[in-house]
């Protein structure tokens, strides 16, 4: 290759991307400047001597200037090709310094999740989740609050929770979602109340004006039943945690709507009794939920999969 070829000149608009070499050229004349040789900078990269000759004339298209002198005894830089070396290598070390502290973003990043979740899943799905996710990323430290579906949602949109789980008959506003899981309320008492003796089930009128224990407004449990009853549900007591609602079930304050997933061991035990119901839809989904337009990586893609595996 000799500096007596024509070169066509650069144009002067376009990106900047367009008139400037690719990192992978500017290595190659790095390397051709360090070793003297066309064949050994190929070498060196991985890649062909055709295939570095041709990289090294697509640069100088490019520039407008030739870079590489070719003879019998190897390949030496021109004037202009020394001094776009400079240049090359103030820029080959700045992308050198950006690949760094974009790698210990994503440490930072991996190395922590935060998650936040509504109360049943919270307490009874995500135990057996973060196990798994311990199993596949022990580095990462997660941390969980669990709250109603609304406190899910404001920690999202507020940026304190990398992943949220939801449980109402909605998505928040603002979020995107995907169905994890389904589940089902029911309705429990304790084995002295006169339901748990009861045959005939119940219906929606008769449940909608018995005081019940409920959850508080704001959580899917009290979403999903006051959609079921019109809004008519009556609260005996309004508690913040379905642990606290249960409690209060098995004590024999009065009848309590629960999740499946929350009483297993309960009605296992007869410390509840499950009261049958009819004409009143109780199932609802669960799911997963993040930022709208904000899908999920690292750590917390990882768990998203496994709430689906």
């Amino acid at each position: 290759m000799s500096n007596t070829d024509e070169q066509a000149g650069p144009s002067p608009t376009g990106s900047l991307a367009h008139r400037v070499p690719d990192l992978g050229a500017l290595e190659l004349l790095l390397a051709v400047a360090r070793l003297g040789s066309l064949g050994g900078a190929a070498r060196e990269l991985g890649i062909t001597q055709p295939a570095a000759s041709s990289r090294v004339r697509s640069m100088e298209r490019q520039l407008g200037v030739a870079l590489v002198d070719r003879s019998p005894r190897g390949s030496r830089l021109t004037d202009a090709g020394a001094l776009v070396t400079d240049w090359a290598r103030r820029i080959v070390e700045a992308a050198e310094a950006f690949d760094v502290g974009a790698q210990a973003l994503r440490d930072r990043r991996d190395s922590r999740l935060r998650v936040a979740a509504s109360m049943t899943i919270a307490e009874y799905l995500l135990p057996g989740w973060l196990l798994a996710l311990r199993a596949q990323r022990p580095d990462t430290a997660v941390s969980l609050h669990a709250g109603n579906s609304t406190v899910v949602a404001e920690r999202l949109l507020s940026d304190e929770a990398d992943l949220g789980f939801v449980e109402g008959l909605t998505v928040p506003t603002g979020l995107d979602s995907v169905v994890i899981a389904h589940d089902r309320l029911i309705v429990v008492t304790a084995p002295g109340h006169a339901w748990s003796r009861r045959r005939r089930a119940l219906e929606a009128s008769e449940l909608a004006a018995t005081p019940l224990i409920l959850r508080e407004k704001g959580s899917g449990t009290r979403q999903v039943l006051d959609a079921a009853l019109g809004g008519l549900a009556r609260p005996l007591i309004e508690l913040s945690s379905t642990t606290a609602v249960k409690a209060a079930a098995v004590s024999g304050a009065g009848p309590a709507v629960l999740s499946e997933l929350a009483v297993g061991e309960e009605l296992a035990m007869r410390r509840l009794v499950r009261v049958p119901v009819e004409g009143v839809a109780l199932a609802r989904d669960l799911r997963a939920v993040w930022p709208t337009g904000h899908r999920p990586t690292g750590p917390a893609r990882d768990l998203l999969s496994l709430t689906r595996g």
